[in-house]
């Protein structure tokens, strides 16, 4: 029942949080790489750290290291909203974040040569999860698409967390979506909200895969995947700094060169992902079998953005063009 005053509170601390937002100038304000047209509220995605200290405060910390390591996440992507801090800064911290992770998930139990190429994945999937998050309802809809689909597995099929941090999680990205899946979004997520939510799912999935020890979760997150994997790939053809900021996502070109309305764009990734999950969900797949969807999938995504954004803007530099 305690669960029922979530929404109640959550929707009050985040209506709190504008009123703070606009008094200290906490804003986005549009320039040539954005993908909106008119001043909003930042960081309205501090309601999902805010939701899982809730969560641990009512549970008796139930996953202390987790929750440290998602709070020191938060608060400096928090105060990287505010003030751009250094990449050597930030990867320090998502360095410390991510022990903290994996010492919850007990994944630092296993040999050196495996938990490195984790950490290098991890961290690289936060920031492909922040950098995914450019246009209203995307984070929103998406993550909630994927927290339902944990939800999902560990009701119905195999328990492996707290039904009640999912619950939590799922309750944050509704009162968020309320004020982003909508045309005049009322905020954003901020880097506070998409690489906290990246560093909720990932834990959530560790201990799924830890559990089953089944990567084919990992499919969970495939179709944003497919589009960071796909784009740096076709930057670094291009001769592009890949960590220099841009608008070559697959979703960006849709909402910015094919002119698609953004709740249309965030609409596709959230159904295309739910399908993607309800396969993982529903097939018994063997690793071969899913390292061959994975293989497919990348073709037919490689492939569609060929057509539709045609040869030359994928491959060419923009100074050849």
């Amino acid at each position: 029942m305690l669960y029922l005053l979530y929404l109640p509170i959550l929707t009050f601390l985040i209506l709190v949080y504008f009123r703070l937002a606009i008094q200290f100038k906490i804003i986005d304000k549009p320039n040539q790489r954005s993908s909106h047209s008119r001043i909003t509220i930042r960081g309205g995605g501090i309601v999902f750290p805010i939701a899982v200290l809730i969560h641990a405060l009512v549970s008796n910390f139930q996953y202390p290291l987790f929750t440290s390591g998602l709070m020191l996440i938060s608060f400096v992507s928090f105060y990287d909203d505010l003030r751009p801090l250094s990449n050597k800064i930030r990867l320090f911290v998502h360095l410390i974040a991510v022990s903290f992770l994996f010492s919850q998930t007990n994944l630092l139990i296993f040999p050196i040569w495996i938990v490195i190429p984790v950490y290098i994945l991890v961290i690289g999937t936060i920031n492909a999860y922040n950098f995914m998050d450019g246009i209203n309802g995307i984070t929103g809809s998406y993550s909630l698409i994927t927290i339902l689909s944990l939800y999902f597995i560990n009701e119905f099929s195999i328990p492996f967390v707290s039904s009640e941090l999912l619950t939590a999680s799922s309750l944050a990205l509704i009162v968020f979506n309320f004020f982003n899946f909508r045309k005049k979004a009322k905020c954003f997520a901020g880097d506070v909200g998409s690489v906290s939510m990246a560093f909720i799912i990932i834990f959530f999935l560790l201990l799924l895969i830890l559990k089953t020890g089944d990567l084919k979760y990992i499919g969970l997150l495939l179709f944003y995947g497919l589009d960071t994997v796909s784009t740096i790939i076709f930057r670094l053809i291009r001769r592009e700094n890949i960590f220099e900021a841009h608008r070559s996502h697959f979703y960006q070109y849709l909402a910015n060169v094919k002119g698609w309305p953004h709740l249309r764009v965030s609409a596709l990734y959230m159904v295309v992902q739910l399908l993607v999950n309800l396969l993982i969900i529903l097939c018994d797949w063997n690793f071969d079998g899913f390292l061959i969807f994975i293989l497919v999938s990348g073709i037919v995504f490689v492939g569609l953005r060929f057509v539709v954004e045609g040869r030359g803007n994928l491959i060419m530099s923009k100074l050849a063009n």
